[in-house]
């Protein structure tokens, strides 16, 4: 496993971490959680990433009984908040009163003192952005958050955040959490420059695009026991199972297999190729699972091998 560090921070973060959408808490049971935990820390994950809104809590409570197990110190745990968890119609946003309930209400949940990384999940457009970064700057001071982080702005709210962040000595955002895949390639344009020129960096989701680039849906077939068999799970797949993108997904295959890996390894694999990156998220439902992808984890691929598969995919999404 390597570690790169959290934006412009002392802390590392394993390149691989584990996530929960769309599995903890809901389709895998909590013995299937608890070993595909304990088998990512065998493998050197260090980077667990969860959400309050993962199956309303179900998902943060099962993260936090698996990692109960181990060490405090020797992991650091991500969640989010945004997403309304009931009908209140304050239980939902950015504002200072749902940060600071929804941060109790994970602490809770996750069963732990602090939180590594908080993150919005999205930005709201009904909050200010001061009122944001100093709720987080009060948590932080509070010790119940270590950092914070947004997930899916754009390169204009990032800076507005820092620039309001420094504008009264706060602490930055450290991260940002969007897609990025062979398939989806958005943040390229002007997210990553702009986080890099601020010491802030990506811990990207979906970087096999919903599973599409795991080789599964041949033709776009749909194999049982798959994520695009499970009607709780298959509603972001669905509509990237065209024929454009199965074709994309077809061409990483036969790359994949010309260099001797699978196609989930070495679609991780180009993602961790930018040194931006952080941390790519894994979603997993089995131990084999897990143990194939971080595989990746160490993989450099060859200029060539970039090349045939840009060549292949470019224009994705």
């Amino acid at each position: 496993m390597r570690y790169r560090p959290l934006g412009n921070s002392g802390c590392k973060v394993s390149v691989l971490s584990l996530g929960s959408w769309m599995t903890f808490g809901g389709s895998v049971d909590q013995l299937m959680t608890n070993a595909c935990v304990a088998a990512a820390v065998e493998a050197g994950i260090n980077l667990f990433d969860t959400a309050d809104i993962y199956n309303h809590g179900a998902a943060e409570t099962a993260m936090g009984v698996a990692l109960k197990p181990f060490r405090r110190q020797d992991y650091v745990l991500a969640t989010k908040l945004f997403w309304p968890m009931t009908d209140n119609v304050n239980d939902k946003g950015l504002s200072r009163k749902h940060v600071m309930e929804s941060c109790h209400g994970s602490l809770k949940r996750l069963g732990t003192d602090y939180i590594d990384l908080y993150q919005c999940h999205r930005f709201d457009p009904e909050t200010r952005v001061e009122e944001t970064a100093r709720a987080m700057e009060d948590l932080i001071r509070q010790g119940k958050l270590l950092y914070w982080g947004v997930s899916v702005w754009t390169a204009a709210q990032i800076v507005e955040a820092c620039e309001e962040s420094d504008r009264w000595g706060g602490y930055r955002p450290i991260s940002n959490q969007p897609p990025y895949s062979l398939l989806e390639r958005e943040i390229e344009r002007e997210v990553l420059a702009t986080c890099n020129q601020l010491g802030m960096s990506q811990i990207v989701w979906s970087p096999l695009a919903q599973g599409l680039l795991t080789g599964k849906y041949k033709d776009g077939k749909v194999p049982p026991g798959s994520r695009g068999a499970d009607q709780q799970r298959n509603k972001f797949l669905v509509p990237l199972l065209n024929p454009i993108n199965l074709k994309r997904a077809a061409h990483v295959a036969r790359v994949a297999a010309d260099v001797g890996l699978t196609p989930a390894q070495i679609s991780l694999a180009w993602v961790l190729r930018r040194h931006e990156i952080s941390s790519a998220i894994l979603g997993v439902t089995r131990v084999e699972q897990l143990q194939e992808n971080v595989r990746a984890a160490d993989v450099e691929l060859a200029p060539e091998t970039i090349a045939r598969l840009e060549a292949g995919t470019l224009g994705g999404g």
